[in-house]
């Protein structure tokens, strides 16, 4: 598991890439950016992130690509736009430069099987970053947040909010959000949060007016907050009417933004119709100033910098044939292995301490304004 196995360039792939390295040398490359060190080189790294939509996976990357600078790496960052063909060629790309190894957060977990055997076959490692590959024993580690715990912390918010536990007699209405079907991490979100949620759907004390209880109800295409938007105005104009919406479970920042804009259509906001509970992830700006101004009501909050760290010290490890530190080696089955797993403790936000963010070093407290 911690032996590198040395591949050999042959001379005309070799001259290909230290020409490119010459020219793209501080440059903006097509979908990412060419970084290079100020030291001794270590190798080449690839990093392959699925966009630049939400601004957590641009503080990801650049946050990686320091870090492995720092270590005397070259970092090569690579966005896919959320296309799969994009990554994949990307992929396809840094195989061919003979990278030393690649660090992914795939836009698809399951469409990398193919491009991930030709890194098995060219000695190239593989971690697989915050979203679980799937399907393929060519992944070595996983560097992730306890996601199921992401999950439950979203259901346990609705559920202090709401007072389920106080007012036993009270009933309210719920809509729910999952992230993209073809995520891992999706299921993780969800079945943390159903966990929570679960008792209370029983008992009756919440009711999903729309029906859709189900995941595969639920789930959001490439986490894009315009698809939830419809989505939500759609359950609104056909369940609410009169009746109002208590609470939305939803896994992500860009989600919430788009159910929010949704509720705005229909008058909600007002001092008569105050915004429902609504929940999100990753602590993205947009959705701490929406929380500050009383409109998002929750997230959680994921040290992205650590993450990266982490993914950083398992990459240095690997390629000086030591075993990285883990601490999950039972529960990322992939379809094909289990994959060995380094997972951080997720946060909740609200109104009441969005600071923390700042004293972390997070954002700058203007930036919360």
């Amino acid at each position: 598991m911690g032996v590198t196995r040395v591949h050999r360039i042959p001379a005309i792939a070799l001259a290909a890439a230290l020409a490119l390295s010459a020219t793209a040398c501080g440059q903006e490359a097509k979908g990412g950016s060419r970084y290079r060190p100020g030291g001794t080189g270590g190798g080449t790294i690839g990093i392959a992130m699925p966009t630049k939509s939400s601004e957590r996976w641009i503080a990801d990357g650049r946050n990686m690509a320091r870090q492995f600078e720092a270590k005397g790496y070259t970092a090569d960052l690579q966005y896919g736009d959320d296309k799969v063909e994009n990554q994949v060629a990307q992929l396809e790309n840094m195989i061919a430069k003979g990278h030393r190894l690649l660090v992914v957060a795939a836009i698809d977990g399951s469409a990398l099987t193919d491009v991930l055997r030709r890194a098995k076959e060219a000695g190239i490692r593989v971690i697989s970053y915050d979203r679980l590959i799937l399907g393929t024993p060519n992944v070595d580690y996983y560097a992730s947040f306890d996601n199921e715990r992401v999950g439950r912390l979203q259901g346990q918010y609705i559920v202090d909010a709401l007072h389920l536990d106080e007012e036993k007699d009270d009933k309210f209405s719920i809509e729910l959000f999952a992230g993209s079907p073809d995520d891992n991490n999706t299921k993780y979100f969800w079945s943390g949060a159903m966990a929570v949620l679960k008792p209370y759907f029983d008992r009756g004390q919440l009711t999903v007016r729309s029906g859709q209880r189900k995941m595969n109800q639920a789930t959001t295409l490439r986490w894009d907050g315009g698809t939830a938007q419809k989505r939500m105005d759609d359950l609104l104009s056909k369940n609410y009417g009169d009746a109002r919406v208590d609470a939305v479970l939803s896994p992500y920042d860009g989600i919430s933004i788009g159910v929010i804009s949704a509720l705005k259509s229909v008058g909600y906001g007002s001092a008569d119709k105050p915004f429902p509970v609504v929940t999100g992830q990753d602590a993205e700006l947009a959705s701490i100033k929406s929380i500050r101004a009383g409109q998002q009501t929750q997230t959680v909050y994921k040290d992205t910098r650590k993450l990266a760290r982490q993914a950083v010290r398992m990459a240095d490890a690997v390629l000086h044939r030591k075993k990285p530190k883990v601490n999950d080696t039972t529960t990322y089955d992939n379809g094909s292995r289990v994959i060995p797993a380094f997972l951080l403790d997720p946060v909740s936000i609200d109104r009441k301490n969005t600071e923390l963010l700042v004293e972390e070093g997070y954002f700058k407290a203007g930036e919360l304004k």
